[in-house]
Parts: C-alpha cells; structure tokens; sequence
C-alpha cells in the first residue's frame, strides 16, 4: 500500500521533533498505522534550519502554499503557530481536500468553530491532540475514551511553565521574579512570558477541553482568565500550613445554569494528586458520572513529548481517512448539530470557597467588623487565623470560607477594604476542593 505523505510547516522544536520521531519510529508507526507515514515535504522560511533536518529525498521549501496546495500531499502539519498565517493554511489545506493536525491550541480556542465547519464541509479531518497539554493524550481520552460519561467537571494544571514558577515559590521561597527570570534562563519561559504566567495559554486550552466535554461551542472570549504574578511566597506558605497548595488550574464544570469555564490560581487540598504535580509537568483531572474522577499527568511541552501527540494524530487520521466522514468521531466529539447552547456562565455567578488574607492593625474589635460584613453577604467562615506581627502593629488575618458565590464575595471584599482598620488590598484565592 503506497505511503501516506505528509508535509510540515514548520521546522522549529516540535516540527524537529515530529520529524525525528517519524524516524527513529517508522517501522512501529506503520504497524500501527497500516501503511507507511512519510514526509514529503517541509516548510520554513530558514531554508538552511530546515534542509539541516530533512534528509535526501525531501522536498525543503521556504513557500508554505506549495505544501498546502501540492497534489501529492495527503495530510498538512500544521506547527507554525500564530492566528493570522497558520489560520490561512489550515483553512486553504482544507480547502484542497487536505487532512490537517495542528497543535495550534490558540487558533482553535478563537477560529476553531469556523474551521471545523470548513474541514466538515469538504469531509476531512481536523486532528489537535498536541494542541492541549503537550505528550499527554488528553483530547482522545475526552473525545473517545469518556464518551460513555457525562462529564461534570474537568480541573488541569495545562501550562507547564506557570507549574514551574509555583513549585519553585513554594519550595525555595523565592519571589515571583527571581523564578521568572531562573525559567527565562532554562528556557521555560518565553522572552515575552504574557501567555503563560497570565493564563491564556491555559485559557485557549480548557476552552477546547469544555467543548469537547460538554458538547458546546468553542468560546474563548467567555473565559475568566487570572494569572500568577501577583501571588506572593506568603500566601504560598500560609496556604501549605493550612494544608494546601497553589497551582494555576483551569477548570470547567457543569453546574445548575450552565457551564463554568475558568482559569485563576486555585488552593487544592496537599492530599489530591494533582496538588503535588510540581515542576513544568502537566496533569488533568476528569469526573465522570461513570468512572469517576481520573487523572491524565505527563510532559505538558517539549519537542518529542509534543511530536508523540502529532503522530499520534498522523495515525489517527491514516486510519480513518478512508472512513465515510459521517462515521467518524467528530472534531468535538458531539455531532455538529447536536452541540448545546448551554450557556457559559459569568464568573460573578460561580460558586466556589475561598482564601482571604487582610492586612489589619492589631486593635480589638477588627475581628468582629470583618465577621459582620460577610455575615451579611451569607458568607459562612470555615477557618480564621491572625497572624502575630513582629516590630508592626499590623497583623494578617487569614479566613478560609465555604461554599458562595462570587458575586458575594467581591461585595464583601469592596466594604472589607473601606474599614478604616484594613491597611492594604484583600488577597483572594479561591478553593477547590475537588472531591464531588
């Protein structure tokens, strides 16, 4: 049976490593597959770092179109990241009667819907296992693995470099921007970190992750999404006396009127497996009303982490390309047009328990202020400790509550930081407790 040809755009990290995976594991891959997988063809515009990878017999180009268009190629590798020039390609490969996997998270977290309709419409594939959480196979395990399961709620540690700059805080007691700069250096941190330490990159992720689970639409614009710079080693320590850690979760549920979908710093009990995931490990845990509760945990990034996700989609897609469309597992796993319009729910809305820390001075009757103002939101405490000031006449007064809904809280905190005795912004870190 004659090979599949492939060609790739791109010829950085993962695209080296797709391709050198390929390699080392051809005769493994086309057991698997049933047929050969070759590639035909790479793109990127250093020519020299691209010919440096392809060995004889490989077409090298810096003119990403002669891929997407050429007769011969059967299925387009998308690794060139980005919105505006990957979105062009995907969308003319499809256009061509091409298959296509990417692990573009940020372009199916935006464009998504408009190029699955695009691949549905001209009965190819769209394959992004690689696109969230690195070499573990997250995507599949939703798309088909659950797929007897209503899933409940899905909670992930998704961006590795984030995990990395926590667990360093926590174990060195070092500030946010001494591990920063330590991660910039290892290179687990970009120049620019925005993505990462902001959320978003986590954000594009549990976007995907939710549409899959829930059989929604792909929403990005819909996601609450806080990042790590503003926490600090103090709350990192205070949260593991209390039996905590903190990690930057994304998290999705289906609750009574609709969907959560969000991504902030989270206190997760020390006793779940996921709250000792440390370092730029990625680890995701799924609920299902049938199986439970399990965790997905592995290299969230890299270049043969992530090229294992590819070709594992290569695969994927060689098997099933000769498949009647209609038969095959949907991009999203719900038929097209059978996905749900269940909203998704504004944050204010959401209902969760939470840390608070405030900076008081230490005179009596502060504490029964406090207590009176989130009496009258019915906010119910679960734990409240002072902490004793030395050489200041300030103390940190640390509450822990139960379960309430956001909007609550935020107007507590706003009458809290009015009170003449409170010296300093409140801290809030929402809890999960994640064991229902």
């Amino acid at each position: 049976m004659k090979p599949i040809h492939i060609g790739i755009l791109g010829a950085g990290t993962v695209g080296g490593g797709t391709y050198t995976v390929l390699k080392r594991n051809q005769e493994e891959i086309t057991r698997r597959a049933g047929r050969a997988i070759a590639v035909k063809m790479i793109a990127d515009k250093d020519l020299a770092k691209a010919r440096k990878l392809a060995d004889q017999g490989v077409i090298v180009t810096d003119n990403a179109h002669e891929i997407t268009t050429h007769p011969d190629i059967d299925i387009v590798v998308e690794l060139i990241g980005g919105q505006t020039i990957a979105k062009d390609l995907i969308l003319e490969a499809i256009a061509q009667g091409k298959h296509v996997v990417t692990a573009n998270k940020a372009l199916l977290a935006n464009h998504g819907t408009e190029i699955f309709a695009a691949a549905r419409a001209k009965g190819v594939i769209v394959a992004f296992e690689a696109a969230v959480a690195g070499g573990v196979p997250i995507i599949k395990a939703l798309r088909e693995g659950l797929t007897a399961n209503r899933i409940i709620w899905i909670a992930g540690i998704i961006n590795g470099t984030a995990n990395f700059i926590l667990s360093e805080m926590r174990e060195k007691g070092l500030s946010f921007t001494q591990v920063l700069e330590q991660a910039q250096k290892l290179g687990y941190a970009e120049a620019d970190p925005t993505y990462d330490v902001e959320g978003i990159d986590a954000a594009h992720k549990i976007t995907l992750m939710a549409a899959i689970a829930f059989g929604i639409p792909v929403q990005f614009s819909k996601v609450y999404t806080e990042g790590i710079t503003k926490l600090t080693g103090e709350d990192i320590r205070y949260a593991e006396e209390l039996g905590y850690r903190i990690k930057l979760l994304g998290i999705t549920k289906r609750v009574e009127k609709g969907i959560e979908l969000r991504v902030h710093p989270t206190l997760i009990p020390v006793r779940r497996l996921i709250a000792n995931v440390e370092g730029v490990m990625n680890a995701v845990v799924v609920k299902g009303d049938a199986v439970g509760a399990t965790l997905y945990y592995g290299a969230g990034a890299g270049a043969e982490p992530t090229a294992s996700s590819v070709i594992a989609d290569l695969v994927d897609v060689t098997r099933l390309q000769t498949a009647d469309p209609m038969h095959r597992v949907p991009a999203l796993s719900f038929q097209p047009d059978l996905l749900s319009d269940t909203p998704v729910i504004p944050m204010e809305e959401v209902e969760t328990s939470y840390y608070l820390r405030m900076q008081v001075i230490d005179k009596p009757g502060v504490m029964a202020e406090i207590t009176r103002i989130v009496a009258d939101y019915n906010i119910s405490i679960s734990a409240m400790i002072q902490k004793e000031a030395h050489d200041s006449d300030r103390v940190s007064i640390i509450m822990l509550t139960h379960l309430t809904v956001e909007k609550n809280i935020n107007a507590a905190i706003v009458r809290i930081e009015s009170l003449p005795v409170v010296t300093d912004k409140v801290i809030r870190i929402r809890i999960e407790e994640l064991n229902n």
